[in-house]
């Protein structure tokens, strides 16, 4: 694998974790949202990643976020007969996003993407000696 290809698997690394990144952000924003336009509370949305195979001439791979699936998760009832929402009983569904589980995966997520900085950076100093050494 040339340098080059070890810069592309990198940027498409950062690329699919901005893409996660901007799922748990929306998510969090929504984390309160007893109704989307959709109907019913809004549903946790989770990126799904494939991994790109290079080609026959030895470029490329890496990984791409393909889709988003709704999170199958139950939403959570709680009891608020005051609530726009609330059913004829006081209940109220409630989104299935838990704040937690989403500051993990931020962390994880924002991990991911500083590794990814360190090997492009890593592939290019490596390049610019490799360019010192031909001169």
């Amino acid at each position: 694998m040339s340098l080059d290809n070890v810069l592309d698997v990198s940027a498409s690394a950062m690329s699919a974790n901005r893409f996660w990144l901007e799922r748990i952000s929306n998510n969090m924003a929504n984390a309160n949202s007893t109704h989307s336009v959709a109907g019913g509370p809004y549903q946790r949305e989770v990126p799904v990643f494939a991994e790109v195979l290079a080609n026959e001439t030895g470029g490329g791979g890496g990984v791409e976020a393909t889709s988003v699936m709704k999170d199958p998760t139950p939403f959570p009832v709680v009891y608020n007969p005051g609530h726009p929402d609330a059913d004829a009983r006081g209940f109220v569904r409630m989104p299935n996003v838990n704040i937690v589980n989403e500051m993990v995966d931020m962390i994880a997520a924002s991990r991911t993407y500083e590794a990814n900085i360190t090997v492009s950076s890593a592939a290019k100093n490596m390049m610019n000696k490799a360019m010192d050494i031909a001169k």
